[in-house]
């Protein structure tokens, strides 16, 4: 009978977990590249291999899978990174900032990898660049030692207005961005059906009792 009454507990922690996570509009930050995918549904990709590095370029109105975004420089110019077998998008200045904003109706999602490069547009290692999400609210997550896998992704129950990538040290480097992904928020239950489930509740406890008693 002990078995029964375990496995009703966790259902009923997991649904007033649930009731919390969704009485606050919270941006959740993520560093592993699966598990930011696993919380969100259909995301698409903006690898940046149309870019050629060393090229310059004006802000930048880009595409990642369905979704339309901008890529804007602080002094309004972008310049193309890496290598021609797979190029980054980079400042043109190193205390520049790239602003990925003006996303298409339902981003409420966006991770990348974000890294330094150097004069020439090749990787920096030990580099520490900072992200910052808005959503109106504003969220900051600062990578040190980053390397060209180093992942960063934020997810919002309410819309994306932009995410800044900047230098998170003063040291001379550029910072990068490579494989920018944009995507929706996994859909989560509806107020009706929140309310539904903390109805339940009191059965589940009703439940448990009865089954302590057999």
């Amino acid at each position: 009978m002990r078995s029964r009454v375990l496995c009703t507990r966790p259902l009923v922690v997991a649904l007033l977990l649930g009731s919390a996570a969704m009485a606050r509009a919270d941006i959740v930050t993520y560093t592993d590249r699966a598990a930011f995918l696993a919380a969100v549904s259909n995301p698409g990709t903006d690898t940046f291999d149309d870019l050629a590095p060393l090229k310059a370029y004006t802000n930048l109105d880009r595409q990642a899978g369905a979704y339309s975004y901008s890529a804007i420089g602080s002094a309004g110019v972008l310049y193309g990174a890496g290598t021609a077998g797979d190029p980054w998008l980079s400042t043109n200045w190193a205390d520049a900032t790239i602003t990925f904003s003006n996303f298409s109706a339902g981003v409420n999602a966006l991770g990348g990898q974000f890294f330094g490069t150097d004069l020439w547009g090749k990787y920096t290692p030990n580099t520490t660049v900072t992200l910052v999400a808005n959503d109106g609210a504003i969220v900051q997550y600062t990578i040190a030692d980053t390397t060209t896998d180093s992942f960063v992704g934020f997810v919002s129950s309410a819309p994306l207005l932009s995410v800044t990538l900047k230098n998170g040290s003063g040291e001379q480097f550029w910072p990068t961005a490579n494989n920018l992904v944009l995507a929706m928020a996994a859909p989560v239950p509806e107020p009706a059906q929140a309310a539904m489930l903390l109805c339940a509740l009191p059965l589940f406890g009703l439940a448990a009792r009865r089954r302590l008693r057999c």
